[in-house]
């Protein structure tokens, strides 16, 4: 064969490999319905749909929240969270299976060599070498080989978007645990509040049965509400320890390590600009990676289709042959091969059944997955909301409780009232002042919480992989 009529074959051989047909289904990615707008989002001023140029918090989500503290903890867990860099080695890990399933699309050339000397019977010494380069190929014209890397291709970018989904995890976690911690420290401060007003209950206590004006048991309930004051001051410390132990876990450290200065929870609530609903199915990672995951078993189903079709390998190799005083003679080879299953007791029916099933499963996870997406904005739209109505109510108690103490113990004080007036006022000035610090706590969190179920601060581009077929 001339060498022009060579590169000829060869040429036709590489486009048909590389541009054969692909059995199996293309991936088309299913449509979702999503509404004009979320259900729970607040009408009130400082709610309002972002749009491109005011959107959601990008990157560094927290920021938001204004706190340098809990900026420089986030930062440490991208850093030291070992469940992020468990996930960050399952990305590596897909992105080299990836690289094997591209590398296996193109042709394999190794070389060998070998030196022997010996000698049989009274024959002289004989030296001889041979030296051989070998290549193999099979030939990609159903698309087995190239669905292939495009399932691995999927799933290495499924596996980048659960990176970031574990990402907005454990930073949510830490400031989750971050706000809890300074809840705790504000309760502190509350007990420490209450002691002193107990205490100076006490002393009126006191003052009132010397100058005989009040009974033995107001002074003996007013120390007893005293000493159940300090205990639960005390008490916080245990909820505290435990805050302060589960950041040093977030980020890496062990708890001797950590040590957290107590400051009060702020009273400022970040205002959270809420995107589309059409956008969320871009910004939240657990979305893409449930989309990333039905593609690649989209995929799958062409490379188990493929199995119907005969696989057809090329092989050839060249080579010397000779002692090591004279030039070796050339020695070479080409050939091909074909093998096809001709029975297998359907075997490979079961296989696409297989694969197709298993598509069928990831599109309904992926729905799942959305919607659950979409319940959860407008659990978190919803409980900012009443939580926000709540705390308004709460303020005006918390006034009106104080202003009922007040005068309990100024009438006390005068003798026209009991001290089990006192007591009943100071029990609901406590429960007062503790519900608004609860609710200030849980609009924190569902502040995070939103934020999370918005995606935080990703975006859908962040996990493409830079990868084709070319070599």
């Amino acid at each position: 064969m001339s060498a022009s009529r060579l590169k000829i074959v060869a040429s036709f051989i590489l486009s048909t490999a590389l541009t054969g047909c692909m059995v199996g289904p293309d991936y088309v990615k299913p449509a979702i319905a999503t509404p004009a707008k979320f259900k729970e989002l607040p009408k009130q001023p400082g709610w309002r749909n972002a749009t491109p140029a005011d959107d959601a918090p990008k990157g560094k989500w927290w920021l938001v929240f204004n706190d340098p503290d809990l900026n420089a903890l986030e930062e440490q867990v991208n850093l030291n969270n070992q469940t992020v860099k468990v996930n960050e080695a399952n990305y590596r890990q897909a992105l080299a299976l990836m690289d094997e399933a591209r590398a296996s699309i193109w042709p394999s050339l190794s070389g060998s060599t070998s030196v022997d000397r010996g000698k049989s019977g009274s024959s002289k010494v004989s030296n001889s070498a041979t030296a051989e380069v070998s290549s193999s190929w099979t030939l990609d014209l159903w698309g087995k080989l190239r669905r292939g890397f495009a399932e691995e291709k999927a799933s290495a970018e499924a596996s980048a978007a659960d990176l970031a989904n574990a990402r907005l995890s454990e930073q949510s976690t830490l400031a989750a645990a971050w706000f809890n911690l300074r809840q705790t420290d504000a309760l502190h401060d509350l007990w420490v509040h209450t002691v002193a007003s107990y205490q100076k209950s006490l002393d009126i206590a006191e003052n009132q049965y010397k100058a005989g004006t009040s009974a033995r048991s107001d002074v003996i309930t007013a120390r007893a509400n005293l000493l159940s004051a300090k205990s639960s001051l005390i008490n916080t410390g245990v909820a505290r320890a435990k805050y302060e132990h589960s950041i040093a876990m977030l980020i890496g450290k062990t708890p001797e390590e950590v040590s957290i200065k107590p400051h009060p929870l702020g009273r400022a609530l970040p205002k959270i600009p809420v995107a589309l609903p059409s956008t969320l199915l871009e910004r939240r990672p657990d979305i893409a990676s449930a989309e990333r995951t039905m593609q690649a078993a989209n995929e799958a189903i062409g490379v188990a289709a493929a199995a119907y079709y005969p696989d057809i390998s090329l092989s050839a190799s060249y080579g010397v042959s000779g002692n090591l005083v004279n030039a070796g003679n050339p020695v070479w080879s080409i050939g091909s091969s074909l093998s096809q299953t001709i029975f297998d007791a359907g075997l490979n029916k079961a296989k696409v059944k297989a694969a197709q099933a298993s598509y069928d499963a990831d599109v309904a996870t992926y729905r799942q997955t959305v919607l659950t997406a979409f319940q959860q904005v407008n659990d978190e739209l919803s409980s900012l909301r009443v939580l926000g109505n709540q705390a308004a109510v709460q303020t005006e108690a918390v006034q009106a409780a104080e202003q009922a103490l007040d005068i309990a113990i100024n009438e006390y004080k005068a003798g026209t009232q009991n001290y089990t007036t006192v007591v009943t006022a100071q029990a609901s000035a406590l429960s007062a002042e503790q519900n608004a610090l609860t609710t200030r706590g849980d609009r924190f969190q569902a502040a995070v919480s939103l934020i999370v179920a918005l995606g935080g601060g990703w975006e859908s581009e962040n996990i493409a992989v830079k990868a084709d077929t070319k070599g």
